[in-house]
C-alpha cells in the first residue's frame, strides 16, 4: 500500500483534476451530451494512460534539477523512494494504457496519438533554454480538449469549438504555471534554469500571466457567444472568471491559487459546458 501511494504521489494523481474536466468538455461538447459509455471509458483510459506518461516523463528528465533543488530533493526520484526502472515501467504502462485505448477508439486518434507523447517529452526540457517553457506545459494540457473532440467525432470537421477551449486551456495553464514558479525564483535565477520569473522578475513574470487569464477568459466568453447563449451558462462563465481572478488575488499563496482554485476552474468550465447543452 505504501509502494502504491508512493506511485501515486510521484505521477501527481491529484493532477487529473486539471486535465480531467478539460478532456470531457471536449467529449461532451463534441457529442453535445454523454458520449455512449463504451467511449466516455476509452476516454478516460487514454486521459490515465496519457496523464501518467506525462508526469513521469517530467520527473524522470528533471531529476537531476529536482535533486539539486531543496524544495523538490524529497521528491520520489531525488530521494530514492522510487528507483529509475520503476519510473520508465510507469512510464511504459501509462504509454501502453494510452495507446491501446487510442486503438480502440478510431482510426483517426490512434493516427494522432504520438503528438501529444512528442509534446510531453520536449516541454520538460524547454526550461533548459527559453523562459517561454510555461507555453510547453500549456500545450500539454491545451491537447486534452481536443483529443476529447476528436474522440467522439473521429474527425476533425467542426473542430472550431474544441480549438476554443483548447486555446483557453493554453493561455489558463501558461498562466498558472507562472504563479507556480514564483517558488523557483532564486533558485532558477542561480541554476540557469529559465522561466518569466527568473528572467522578469515576480512582478512582471504575474502581471503576463494575469494578462494571459485575461485572454483565456476571453477566449471562454467568444464560445459562449458562438455556442451556448443561455443564462445557466453566462452564471457559470462568470463563476469561472471569478477563480480566475481570485487565482491572481491569492498568487502569494501558491498552494491556495495553483492547486486548490485552479481545481476550482477547471471544474467550472465543465460545468459551463454542461450548462451550455443541457439548460438552454
Amino acid at each position: 500500500m505504501h509502494k502504491l501511494k508512493t506511485y501515486g504521489s510521484f505521477i501527481k494523481v491529484e493532477h487529473t483534476l486539471f486535465s480531467f474536466p478539460l478532456i470531457l468538455s471536449g467529449a461532451f461538447l463534441a457529442a453535445r451530451g454523454v458520449p455512449n459509455i463504451r467511449l466516455l471509458l476509452l476516454i478516460v483510459l487514454a486521459g490515465v494512460g496519457a496523464r501518467t506518461a506525462a508526469l513521469g516523463l517530467n520527473r524522470i528528465i528533471d531529476k537531476e534539477i529536482d535533486r539539486s533543488n531543496p524544495r523538490t530533493v524529497g521528491r520520489e526520484l531525488p530521494s530514492g523512494e522510487i528507483m529509475l526502472l520503476e519510473a520508465l515501467l510507469i512510464v511504459g504502462s501509462g504509454i501502453t494504457i494510452y495507446s491501446i485505448a487510442a486503438y480502440l477508439i478510431c482510426d483517426l486518434v490512434f493516427y494522432l496519438s504520438p503528438i501529444p507523447l512528442v509534446v510531453f517529452v520536449l516541454y520538460p526540457y524547454m526550461k533548459r533554454f527559453t523562459y517561454l517553457c510555461h507555453f510547453g506545459v500549456g500545450l500539454g494540457l491545451a491537447l486534452a480538449p481536443l483529443g476529447g473532440w476528436i474522440a467522439v467525432k473521429c474527425s476533425l470537421n467542426g473542430i472550431f469549438p474544441a480549438l476554443v477551449l483548447s486555446i483557453f486551456t493554453l493561455f489558463w495553464v501558461s498562466g498558472f504555471d507562472i504563479i507556480y514558479a514564483t517558488l523557483d525564483e532564486e533558485f532558477d535565477r542561480q541554476s540557469g534554469v529559465h522561466s518569466l520569473v527568473a528572467r522578469f522578475g515576480k512582478r512582471n513574470a504575474l502581471l503576463v500571466s494575469a494578462v494571459l487569464h485575461l485572454m483565456a477568459f476571453l477566449l471562454l466568453a467568444a464560445l459562449y457567444i458562438t455556442e451556448f447563449r443561455s443564462v445557466y451558462a453566462f452564471l457559470f462563465l462568470i463563476v469561472t472568471g471569478f477563480f480566475l481572478f481570485l487565482e491572481h488575488r491569492k498568487s502569494s499563496d501558491v498552494d491556495l491559487a495553483f492547486f486548490k482554485i485552479n481545481i476550482l476552474v477547471g471544474f467550472f468550465v465543465f460545468i459551463f459546458i454542461l450548462s451550455g447543452i443541457y439548460l438552454t
